[in-house]
C-alpha cells in the first residue's frame, strides 16, 4: 500500500479523534444546511450526488466547525468549470475515493495471463460553495420552506413501518434483542420531541440489521462494553444520523452512549482503518432500511449507483 494511502487512513482518522477527544460526536453536530437543497442532509456533490459513508462524517464535521449553510462541495476544477473561483486563502477539504484496477500478471505455477484485481485509495480536496465566487445562483439558494412537522413525522412512520421489523413499545429501555429479533422502544409520550423518538428507533434498527438473515454483521463482542460491543454501537450511532439526514430528522445524543468514546477512541487510534469500517457498515446499515422501502418511496439518493466508489 502506498505511503499516500496510508497518510489519507491517518489524516481521516486523526479528524475524527480530535473530535471525539474533546467530547464531540461530530455526526450529532447541529448542523446548518438552511439552503434550497435540503435542511439536515447529507453533504452534496457539485452534480447533486450525494455523498456516502466517511465523506460523509469528514464533511458534516468541516461544515458544522466553519458554519456553512451549503451542502454543496466543489473541486476547484468543477468551480472553474462553472465560471467560478475559490477565493484566495480558502482551505480544502479532504474526501477520499476507493475504487480497484485489474492488473493482468504471470502465475507462477501455470505460466498463464491471470487478471488480478488491487484496490487503491486516493484523497482529493473539495470547497464549500460558500467559498466560492461566481458560482451559478441554485448554490446560494436560500432555504425552501421546510417540511411542515407533522408531515416529517409521517414520513418517518411510514419510513420505520416499511422495514417489516417487529417493534414493541413499552418499558424505559430502547433496546434490540437478537434472540426474539424484536426492537423494543419506550412509549412516544417519554421522550421530549417526537424527533428524538425517531432518531432513537432509527438507531436500534441499524442494531436490526446485523442479523445473519439480513446483513450478517458480527464484530465478536463477548461482554457488554467490550471492543466488539462498542464498534457495534459506534456503526448503529452513525447509520443512524444517515438515515436522520435522509429522513430530514435531528439526531438526538444518547447519553448513554457518551460511555462509549473512551472505547471509540482507543479503537481508532489502535486501527487507523476502524472508522472507515464502521462508516461503511454504517452506510450499510442505512441502504438495507431504505433498500425495503416501497420503490416510489426509496429516498433521493440513498441508493444512487455512482461511477467507482467511495470508501464508505
Amino acid at each position: 500500500m502506498s505511503e499516500d494511502r496510508k497518510d489519507i487512513y491517518q489524516r481521516v482518522t486523526d479528524t475524527i479523534v480530535s473530535e471525539l477527544e474533546k467530547g464531540i460526536r461530530p455526526w450529532l453536530k447541529p448542523w446548518n444546511a438552511e439552503h434550497a437543497a435540503g435542511r439536515i442532509t447529507r453533504p452534496l456533490r457539485a452534480n447533486g450526488i450525494l455523498y456516502r459513508g466517511i465523506n460523509v462524517l469528514m464533511l458534516w464535521a468541516a461544515a458544522t466547525e466553519r458554519g456553512y449553510a451549503a451542502p454543496l462541495w466543489l473541486t476547484y476544477k468543477q468551480a472553474q468549470e462553472l465560471g467560478a473561483q475559490v477565493r484566495k486563502g480558502e482551505k480544502g477539504n479532504l474526501v477520499v475515493y476507493a475504487n480497484t484496477i485489474t492488473r493482468t500478471e504471470q502465475d507462477e505455477a501455470t505460466c498463464e495471463d491471470v487478471d488480478r484485481e488491487i484496490p487503491f485509495m486516493k484523497g482529493y480536496t473539495v470547497f464549500n460553495a460558500e467559498q466560492v465566487d461566481g458560482l451559478p445562483a441554485h448554490f446560494y439558494a436560500a432555504q425552501a420552506p421546510a417540511l411542515d412537522p407533522v408531515q416529517r413525522v409521517e414520513t418517518a412512520e411510514a419510513f420505520f413501518a416499511a422495514t417489516g421489523a417487529t417493534i414493541v413499545e413499552g418499558g424505559n429501555r430502547a433496546f434490540y434483542r437478537m434472540a426474539d429479533d424484536h426492537v423494543q422502544m419506550p412509549p412516544l409520550v417519554s421522550f421530549r420531541e417526537p424527533e428524538a423518538f425517531y432518531a432513537t428507533l432509527a438507531h436500534e434498527l441499524c442494531h436490526w440489521t446485523k442479523h445473519p438473515k439480513r446483513l450478517d454483521r458480527d464484530f465478536g463482542r463477548k461482554r457488554f462494553g467490550d471492543e466488539g460491543y462498542a464498534m457495534e454501537e459506534l456503526v448503529a450511532e452513525l447509520g443512524a444520523a444517515f438515515v436522520c439526514a435522509d429522513l430530514a430528522l435531528t439526531p438526538q445524543p444518547r447519553e448513554e452512549h457518551a460511555a462509549y468514546i473512551g472505547s471509540w477512541l482507543k479503537a481508532l487510534k489502535d486501527n487507523k482503518r476502524a472508522i472507515f469500517a464502521a462508516a461503511a457498515h454504517a452506510q450499510r446499515a442505512a441502504d438495507f432500511l431504505a433498500g425495503l422501502q416501497p420503490k416510489a418511496d426509496v429516498l433521493p439518493g440513498a441508493l444512487a449507483q455512482e461511477e467507482g466508489r467511495e470508501a464508505a
